[in-house]
């Protein structure tokens, strides 16, 4: 099992200084909270595809509801002239995420298809430090970790060590990768960490 120490670059925040019972949101504005409603509306409608009265007025209304509860986590500042870089950079991530979710698919093939499959197969857990500062930030590694088939994120401490399942020697030893730097460059934040 590779364990990779905790290192902390100087002014990097860990996640448990901010999980202290204090919640680490930024300050909500109405541009937030209607950006937010607007977005799960949208997405609602795409998803039901139901567009009769109650359905619309169920759709609206839980979108306000939720976007209430929730437009401070959605967005890492706090003005709403750095929400379009922000979520740019975002959109721009995700062609990556999904290029490593095709390489991982055709790894997955070759293992579940080779003749020694049950040679191969050997699990791993992996343990490193993700240095990310923001909550999103580690949300998004940990899925993209799971989403990434061959790995499973089992766990991110309050200090932000992730534990992660790999199926086998080659899905283990590639994390964190390149992916961990790309969520940190995402979400403006510097993550590199020297092993």
């Amino acid at each position: 099992m590779a364990i990779v120490p905790e290192q902390r670059k100087p002014g990097v925040v860990p996640v448990a200084d901010r999980t202290k019972g204090t919640f680490s949101g930024h300050p909500r504005g109405r541009s937030h909270f209607l950006f937010t409603a607007a977005i799960l509306f949208a997405t609602w409608v795409v998803l039901s595809g139901r567009f009769d009265i109650i359905h619309l007025f169920y759709g609206i209304l839980s979108s306000l509801l939720v976007a209430y509860f929730s437009s401070d986590l959605l967005f890492v500042c706090s003005e709403i002239r750095c929400i379009l870089p922000h979520w740019l950079r975002f959109i721009l991530y995700l062609p990556f995420l999904f290029k490593e979710i095709f390489k991982a698919n055709i790894h997955m093939l070759y293992l579940v298809f080779h003749p020694r499959m049950k040679e191969l197969i050997d699990p791993q857990i992996v343990k490193f430090q993700g240095n990310l500062q923001s909550d999103m930030s580690v949300v998004t590694l940990a899925n993209s970790i799971t989403l990434t088939p061959g790995t499973i994120t089992m766990n991110v401490s309050p200090v932000g060590v992730f534990t992660v399942h790999g199926i086998d020697r080659k899905s283990a030893s590639a994390l964190p990768g390149d992916m961990r730097d790309k969520v940190a460059k995402t979400f403006g934040e510097s993550a590199a960490v020297e092993e």
